[in-house]
């Protein structure tokens, strides 16, 4: 945040690896260097098969199998009642962001370290972030407990994910980046890593789309979806994940599909009011006359999921969805977004229209400085 000359950036200490193919051992040597002899594994039951391969050897006690999106209350005591009979010294993680939210949960509460190992771009691994759904609503925190002690990337490890998964989880990584453009805590360390971790994610997601066994841009999208939620944690949620909590929590919806259809609706609400974020927008679309456009050309490329309706959203509770998520909006977003405004966001978002920018009526609002009210948790 900036107060006058003061910037503060908070970051985050945490040890991440990057090496395609080594997954398994660059694991077995995390687990040995924190001093841990007793693991619990969380893993989706569809990926059970894989997150054996890669604990293969490890003192592994118990596994926990039962991951759901958005983490509902009942799954995180249950996976926290699994670490405690299994008497359990460290949770390795292995799976995309429901999974890695779901081992958080555990460390939230019992005190485990957490090793992550993703397999898709969602980048909750690279965050202090946590988040539980109960009774339809998700909370969500920040507790540097849940930061994993390290991150174990491995590109071969996301070429089973389908082209669909693989487009959508690339756009909630990019949802990271240019929500940080505008969230609480947003300043100029955080925009520039944001801005570095869009240009990794839009020049790397088309090669992968043409060739899924391209590990080279495999690889460059796993580091682009590192640096875009290491910018997030830094910056805080914007208005586009306060959306999306509300979305998720209540409705249950596809995460990562989700948060790619709604961010080109928020993007054009917010960017007439934010010089700043056109500019950095524009330096990941360089060449391009209008950095909105660009976006919008982009999602067409590379088919981007366009409708809120068509992931399961019933009509009835757009305005619902909206009053939830109204609620939420920090103060520091760089224009205001009162119920109305967000219900008429959604309903666009629900409809499937392209996306438009949205003018600031009345006088210019100027650029709020960003960071200078509350922290939008």
């Amino acid at each position: 945040m900036t107060h006058g000359d003061v910037l503060v950036h908070e970051s985050w200490g945490q040890r991440a690896v990057f090496a395609t193919g080594a997954a398994r051992a660059l694991l077995a040597e995390e687990v040995e260097r924190l001093g841990r002899s007793r693991v619990l594994v969380v893993v989706a039951e569809g990926e059970r098969e894989l997150a054996a391969r890669v604990t293969e050897g490890l003192p592994v006690v118990a596994t926990f199998t039962g991951v759901r999106q958005h983490v509902p209350m009942e799954v995180a005591e249950e996976a926290r009642r699994l670490h405690r009979d299994s008497r359990a010294d460290v949770v390795v993680t292995v799976g995309g962001g429901s999974t890695t939210g779901t081992g958080k949960a555990v460390a939230l509460t019992e005190g485990a370290p957490l090793i992550a190992v993703p397999t898709t771009y969602a980048g909750s691994e690279a965050t202090p972030v946590w988040g539980i759904t109960d009774e339809g609503r998700k909370t969500t925190g920040v507790d540097a407990s849940v930061l994993p002690k390290a991150v174990v990337y491995d590109a071969a490890l996301t070429t089973s994910l389908p082209p669909g998964l693989t487009t959508s989880s690339a756009l909630n990584a990019l949802a990271h980046c240019v929500d940080s453009w505008w969230a609480p805590r947003a300043n100029p360390l955080s925009s520039a890593l944001a801005a570095e971790g869009a240009r990794q994610l839009v020049d790397a997601l088309p090669a992968v789309r043409q060739d899924g066994a391209d590990l080279r841009a495999r690889q460059a999208m796993l580091l682009g979806s590192y640096v875009a939620a290491v910018a997030f944690a830094g910056a805080g949620s914007g208005m586009h994940h306060k959306i999306c909590h509300a979305l998720g929590g209540a409705f249950a919806l596809d995460h990562a599909a989700m948060h790619a259809v709604v961010l080109p609706h928020v993007a054009g609400y917010n960017l007439p009011a934010s010089a700043d974020a056109r500019r950095r927008l524009s330096s990941v679309f360089p060449g391009s006359a209008d950095p909105f456009d660009a976006l919008l050309s982009f999602y067409a490329s590379v088919e981007a999921p366009r409708s809120l309706a068509g992931l399961g959203l019933a009509e009835p509770d757009v305005e619902r969805a909206a009053e939830l998520a109204a609620e939420q909006i920090p103060s520091s977003n760089p224009r205001p977004a009162a119920t109305r405004d967000v219900a008429d966001i959604l309903w666009s978002a629900w409809r499937g229209e392209p996306a438009r920018l949205i003018p600031v009526a009345g006088p210019d609002l100027g650029e709020k400085e960003p960071g200078d009210t509350d922290d939008g948790h």
